[in-house]
């Protein structure tokens, strides 16, 4: 349990933008393709979070996410041993089935190193044991062996990455430092097989990618976030979230929709408005998580709903979070709009990732 309390010092106590050698993340630059795909080392923390819909051969639903984590710590880097976490690798995963009606959660951490944890430069290739995401024949492939299930995922491309924000920069507070970089890549395409309680099935799905790096998250005064992504009918994508104070109003907002011809639009803070619906109570964190959500989003007013209630992940083990993190479906006054991923965080403590 030592490395656990390690990475959990390093999530909740990163150091200030420019400090300790950590590079800044500022306007001017833009994401470059394929080559950011792959870890960025010297910036704080990074993570790339998958997260879709699958549906098994008899058509029931199922939410699923995997996430890996890279930190660097604010160790001395130039201690010669090889024990030391100069790179911190965690991952997370989830699997929301309405039949169990409760996520089943799992993680992993490891510091850099010994052939057991990487998180490869130039693409996308990232290993914490036996689980890894990687990129292959021009899309990824997920491989998760957790407790109480594993999935086994092929995720096919079949748009171009979008970056959020101005070419991939995406203020995250009033301070311009206070960033990240970002793009996300919607609409993959889903085929694999899940296996759970002993039994192995085929799955098809639609899942979204994001990738983000940053050293400066969250400023002192943002205890956590809201975000959406989703994969529309129409062969759209929404990506939007707020950043929240300690009384709950937005710091901040930003957002991207791609129209299914491929034009993007950027949305700027003042056009997202995410109004809380109905709260669900977790029986095991106590924490009210607001579950039910009305979000405008430039010309858009989004109807969000949970695929279930309780989708709780606790990694209090590896990043002191609590966190919930769903599979939604999303509609519009006018019908069906899409589905997706809801995540929220800081609504027990303030997430401390500044």
């Amino acid at each position: 349990m030592v490395i656990a309390g390690l990475a959990l010092a390093l999530l909740a106590n990163p150091a200030a933008p420019g400090a300790s050698g950590f590079p800044e993340v500022r306007p001017g630059a833009s994401v470059r393709f394929p080559d950011d795909e792959g870890a960025h080392p010297d910036f704080r923390t990074e993570w790339w979070y998958v997260t879709g819909w699958l549906e098994t051969r008899s058509g029931a639903p199922l939410g699923f996410q995997v996430t890996f984590f890279r930190t660097r710590p604010t160790l001395e880097q130039a201690n010669p041993s090889a024990f030391a976490a100069r790179q911190v690798l965690i991952a997370h995963a989830a699997l929301s089935d309405p039949a169990r009606g409760r996520a089943l959660h799992d993680e992993r951490i490891s510091r850099q190193g010994f052939g057991v944890a990487q998180a490869a430069i130039g693409r996308t290739d990232v290993v914490l044991g036996d689980w890894r995401l990687g990129a292959v024949d021009g899309g990824f492939e997920a491989v998760v062996k957790a407790e109480e299930f594993t999935l086994t995922l092929a995720l096919a491309r079949r748009a171009p990455p979008m970056p959020n924000g101005r070419g991939g920069y995406s203020q995250k507070g009033p301070a311009a430092t206070s960033a990240s970089w970002y793009y996300s890549i919607p609409g993959l395409r889903v085929t694999g097989r899940i296996r759970r309680g002993g039994v192995t099935e085929p799955v098809t799905g639609e899942a979204w990618l994001d990738h983000e790096w940053s050293s400066a998250y969250l400023d002192a005064d943002s205890v956590g976030w809201d975000w959406v992504g989703l994969n529309l009918r129409d062969g759209g994508a929404l990506m939007a979230f707020r950043i929240r104070d300690a009384a709950g109003r937005a710091r901040w907002a930003g957002g991207t929709w791609r129209a299914p011809d491929g034009t993007v639009r950027v949305l700027a803070s003042a056009e997202l408005d995410f109004r809380p619906g109905r709260r669900w109570r977790s029986p095991r964190t106590a924490i009210a998580w607001p579950v039910e959500w009305q979000i405008s989003a430039g010309p858009l007013e989004v109807t969000l709903t949970p695929l279930f209630d309780d989708q709780e992940s606790d990694s209090r083990l590896t990043t002191g979070a609590v966190y919930w993190e769903g599979a939604v479906t999303a509609r519009t006054p006018n019908g069906p709009l899409g589905r997706g991923y809801l995540e929220l965080t800081g609504y027990g403590e303030p997430l401390k990732l500044r």
